[in-house]
């Protein structure tokens, strides 16, 4: 029973990260040697299954097979579109590809933060490697101490000509990302507004009829699948953009770990960092535990149960128009809720993130200052512009916890509705269109949150990469000198660039 009870209670918590990175050995030649960024499969077959799914949604395939669709949709709406069971059948199958894009981003964003945050742990376990080696190499002499500052000004570098840029990203992802700025621009989310209220405005016209509802649910339908499709694509492309971003800073880090092995012999392995888990409250754990059921293979699971079960109740129905509304219902009412619960993850998770980031930074500054060597210049991003201030103040609000709550206490208003109506057309419509304009609204949040997120992220690879070169090229002045004296490392002509040494809380 009690195991049964920690099982029931494992979903939704966030356990500590523990990342090691690869020690690096003197010898060249070792088949175990890894310099680059390497992400670690998952154990189970069917883990993997599912992230190659994952991986396959945001393709460029999946996404221009969307974008084909719906355009097929849009000419076919031509003869067809004014017919009620044109718009529910429409309707009814954008509201399933959204169901499933929605468990499909949960998952992508639960891999997302595990991967980003084991990345970071391994950083910091290189790092303290770094400090290690460089105290080692700064215990000296008196004299060693006192030429110090001296010493620190002949090696300072130009910090320009050492800077080189990232890995590029591919032209169809400069223009993906440069659209998704684009969609997640502030106007474009009060032209979506308006575009509602000038819907509402004209329903008297319409005698608020069933088919003026319908004609929003397809609209909002299409720009729901859009979205999703766009989302899915742009995340994925973004991954492997920064994949590359890593990959190429964990050569540097591991290059930067070889070289100063050979100046001091080392051989301890790299030791292991450990990143406890955030401590949440009652309420933000409760949407943890949600999305794990979501983005996992319960959720998977439980969605192509609720699929089945629909088509199976068909011939009961005789396929009417009720029939198609139900999975419409249904799947726009968890939809609504997922979008809520998608955009407080992103920044729940994303914060988390940044935080290992910003701690990377810190120690990174202590150590730059104990070698005597100056800091790179940390690009900013243009956080004054009223754009941005009101992109983040939206975000912040849209992925409180209490949002989610509130979001939540909405469907069970709209259910409460529908009932009342007897599960009508119409009551079946209002539990479809207001969710539907919601989660097109919080879709179009998320693109805004992840470019946010995403222009941190590059700054913060930016300036762990320039910092890695800086200490790249340091070490490199050492072995010279070494090289050029003639001397041993243990001799003053190294000790004096180092004079200072590493904090022991470093090492």
């Amino acid at each position: 029973m009690n195991r049964l009870v920690q099982v029931l209670r494992r979903p939704g918590a966030k356990p500590d990260i523990q990342g090691v990175a690869p020690t690096q050995h003197l010898q060249s030649e070792s088949a175990e040697r890894i310099t680059g960024y390497v992400v670690a499969p998952k154990q189970r077959m069917l883990d993997r299954w599912l992230d190659w799914v994952v991986c396959a949604s945001g393709s460029r395939f999946v996404f221009f097979s969307i974008l084909t669709g719906l355009l097929a949709w849009a000419l076919l709406g031509i003869p067809y579109g004014r017919t009620a069971s044109w718009q529910v059948i429409i309707s009814d199958v954008q509201a399933i590809v959204s169901y499933i894009f929605d468990s499909l981003l949960v998952r992508q964003l639960l891999n997302g933060y595990e991967d980003e945050m084991v990345a970071a742990a391994q950083v910091q376990s290189r790092l303290a490697t770094h400090a290690r080696l460089l105290r080692a190499l700064g215990q000296g002499s008196s004299k060693g101490s006192q030429a110090g500052g001296a010493a620190s000004q002949s090696v300072t570098p130009d910090i320009e000509e050492l800077k080189t840029p990232l890995p590029k990203e591919n032209q169809f992802c400069r223009y993906i990302s440069a659209v998704a700025h684009i969609l997640g621009h502030p106007v474009i989310i009060v032209l979506f507004w308006i575009g509602v209220f000038v819907w509402i405005g004209i329903g008297s016209l319409c005698e608020w009829s069933d088919a003026w509802q319908l004609y929003m649910n397809s609209a909002s339908s299409a720009l729901m699948v859009f979205v999703f499709a766009f989302l899915a694509n742009v995340r994925e492309q973004r991954s492997a953009s920064s994949r590359r971003t890593l990959d190429a800073i964990f050569t540097l880090d591991s290059t930067l770990e070889l070289r100063l092995r050979s100046l001091t012999g080392d051989t301890l392995p790299n030791t292991a960092v450990v990143i406890s888990a955030p401590k949440v409250n009652r309420v933000q754990r409760a949407i943890f535990y949600y999305a794990d059921f979501v983005g996992t293979l319960i959720g998977i699971a439980l969605l192509l149960t609720v699929i089945a079960v629909w088509v199976a109740v068909g011939p009961l129905l005789h396929f009417d128009s009720d029939w198609w509304l139900l999975i419409g219902t249904y799947a726009g009412l968890v939809g609504m809720n997922d979008a809520f619960v998608l955009r407080n993850m992103q920044m729940r998770l994303g914060s988390y993130v940044s935080d290992e980031f910003d701690k990377i930074q810190t120690d990174d500054h202590r150590l730059f200052e104990t070698i005597g060597l100056p800091i790179p210049e940390r690009k900013t991003l243009n956080d004054s512009s009223i754009a941005y201030q009101v992109s983040k103040t939206m975000g912040r609000i849209s992925a409180h916890e209490l949002t989610v709550v509130v979001g939540f206490v909405t469907i069970l208003g709209l259910i409460a509705g529908a009932s009342a109506m007897k599960w009508s057309l119409t009551g079946q419509l209002l539990c479809n269109v207001p969710p539907s304009l919601l989660e097109s609204f919080f879709m179009i949040i998320l693109i805004t949150g992840d470019n946010l997120m995403e222009d941190r992220k590059l700054v913060d690879l930016q300036s762990i990469y320039d910092r890695r070169i800086t200490l790249l090229w340091f070490v490199d002045f050492l072995r010279q000198q070494t090289r050029d004296s003639g001397r041993a490392i243990e001799k003053t002509t190294v000790r004096t660039c180092l004079s200072r040494g590493v904090p022991e809380e470093l090492a």
